[in-house]
């Protein structure tokens, strides 16, 4: 009865709530913000990678640096875990985690921010230091209730913040740009980008490039960048950090070959390995954008078969699913559609409004494309039966998540660990 009064309430009536409820947080634990420098990382893909390696190369800097993002929180040397489908904790998680960062001594935290978190005000009285916008595309309309509306929840970060990191190849940045006050860096591919990254190559064992910039004296120079990760979309992650990091007065040159000791967060492009012949990679797309991103980096990898297993969360954006299902269609070999946290709606029919997309794109049941509601027969399917020799089978959309919400209940789940119980199974044989 409670919820059903509760959805009653319009969002900005609830957000006003929200308001209060940080500013009493932000009072209770002493505005621990003024203390730190705070760089906020928000974006539809990318947020969690690009936070891991500002951090990172914080660290590598010597910089006394804490950081929050979707996967864990870490504070000095310890390490906490910050939930199971929630990327921004409430305002008062926040608060006491950036008190906690202060008494440790940090002087900057990196903090990932998603647009829900944006709109809610959790973020109130934690002003932005540096506001970094990964890029912005189709996602949380069930939410926002228009793409305009997320837009422009995402566009808060920049508000007030001094620097403004933006990618110049998205197609919003022109919008961006005009939010805010703050010095405004440009990332990219494209010429005209501030940091502009160019000359990328993939391996098998990850992405070079060379990015190119000016440095405090004006001058313009070009570094080679070395990351030990799949998928060339994280070069855009590399420009956001290094542009980041130098917003804080580091220079780009001294950092840049930090990278090469970076590695991914769980559940990012994460390469399950129990010695087969094949490839199984574990990562948390769950956009179309994401999704299409991820598999066309893969395909640079094989000339064999992508197998491409992933769902579309219950109770979220339904706009986003046929669009999956074509994606995957058009780019993976073969599909597998299946549960990701269904919560209270049927699994089968979140999947039939997947596979529309799938035929709508020319695919087959059965042929090209599978219809398992059961995560672990999917992935079973797709690694015990389809895979050959040089495939690669791709889990998308759960990442480092370690529960399914099922029935509005968190049930344990780890996509990594069903992979290997499935890849034990078949090497048996």
């Amino acid at each position: 009865m409670f919820e059903g009064l509760k959805n009653l309430v319009p969002q900005t009536v609830k957000n006003y709530y929200h308001l209060i409820v940080a500013g009493l947080a932000a009072l209770f634990f002493r505005f621990p913000a003024r203390g730190l420098k705070i760089i906020g990382v928000t974006g539809t893909d990318g947020k969690t990678t690009t936070v891991h390696m500002i951090y990172h190369l914080l660290k590598e800097a010597g910089e006394k640096v804490s950081m929050i993002s979707t996967v864990k929180a870490v504070i000095g040397e310890k390490e906490y875990s910050t939930g199971l489908h929630v990327t921004t904790p409430n305002s008062f998680q926040i608060q006491r985690l950036l008190r906690e960062m202060v008494d440790a001594g940090s002087e900057i935290a990196v903090v990932e921010i998603t647009s829900h978190g944006l709109d809610q005000n959790r973020v109130a009285f934690i002003p932005i230091y540096t506001a970094v916008i990964t890029n912005v595309t189709h996602e949380h309309i069930d939410y926002h209730g228009s793409f305009a509306a997320y837009l422009e929840a995402k566009a808060k970060i920049l508000r007030g913040a001094k620097y403004r990191v933006l990618n110049c190849d998205d197609a919003n940045f022109e919008v961006l740009k005009h939010s805010g006050s703050g010095l405004l860096i440009s990332f990219g591919l494209a010429e005209k980008a501030d940091f502009r990254g160019s000359s990328l190559t993939e391996t098998t064992s990850g992405i070079s490039f060379k990015a190119s910039f000016k440095n405090k004296q004006k001058k313009k120079i070009s570094e080679n960048v070395l990351l030990p990760v799949l998928g060339r979309f994280n070069s855009y992650n590399a420009l956001a950090a290094l542009v980041t990091v130098c917003s804080l007065g580091i220079e780009a040159d001294e950092v840049a070959d930090k990278f090469s000791t970076f590695q991914l967060p769980q559940g990012r492009m994460q390469v399950v390995s129990e010695g087969q012949d094949f490839y199984v990679i574990v990562d948390f797309a769950h956009t179309p954008a994401a999704l299409d991103n991820a598999l066309k980096s893969l395909k640079e990898y094989t000339h064999h078969q992508i197998i491409s297993v992933f769902g579309a969360a219950g109770e979220r954006d339904r706009m986003k699913r046929a669009a999956m299902g074509k994606v995957s269609t058009e780019l993976a070999d073969l599909s597998i559609f299946t549960s990701e946290d269904p919560r209270n709606e049927d699994p089968g029919e979140i999947i039939e409004q997947i596979a529309t997309g799938a035929i709508a794109a020319g695919g087959s049941l059965n042929q090209t494309f599978w219809k398992i509601a059961s995560r672990a027969e999917a992935i079973n399917l797709a690694v015990k039966n389809l895979a050959r020799k040089g495939d690669i089978v791709a889990i998308f959309g759960k990442g480092h998540e370690a529960s399914m919400n099922i029935g509005g209940q968190e049930i344990p789940w780890n996509d990594e660990e069903v992979a290997r119980k499935a890849l034990r199974a078949r090497l048996i044989k």
